[in-house]
């Protein structure tokens, strides 16, 4: 019992090192302005933004991003993606250590 106690502690310590996770992409784009008269948008070039897109519900979403939150959000993404490969590595981890335990108890059956 001490051992799956261990296990899910640095499951939860490896976890918590990768706050804020996310899961999406973030995209660089190029948007006109609303202004009427913009120099920029008259001659072509357009206004770059940063969008955030994520599935919610089964629908793919976008939401714009402030310039300041862009790193912050490069970061989650990076977080998140490691956090799913723990995630997928859960199950197996598992799977090895229900095994161990049961070959454990074979080996120094308890005395009735």
């Amino acid at each position: 019992m001490k051992h799956k106690t261990l296990t899910r502690q640095k499951w939860e310590n490896q976890l918590r090192a990768l706050w804020p996770a996310l899961k999406g992409s973030l995209a660089k784009v190029a948007k006109p302005c609303i202004r009427k008269n913009c120099p920029a948008c008259a001659c072509g070039d357009k206004h770059p933004a940063w969008i955030l897109s994520f599935t919610l519900r089964g629908k793919r979403k976008t939401m714009y991003v402030p310039l300041p939150l862009v790193v912050s959000l490069k970061k989650g993404l990076q977080n998140g993606r490691k956090v799913e490969t723990i995630l997928y590595q859960t199950g197996p981890d598992l799977l090895k250590q229900h095994r161990q335990t049961v070959k454990k108890k074979r080996k120094h059956p308890t005395k009735s």
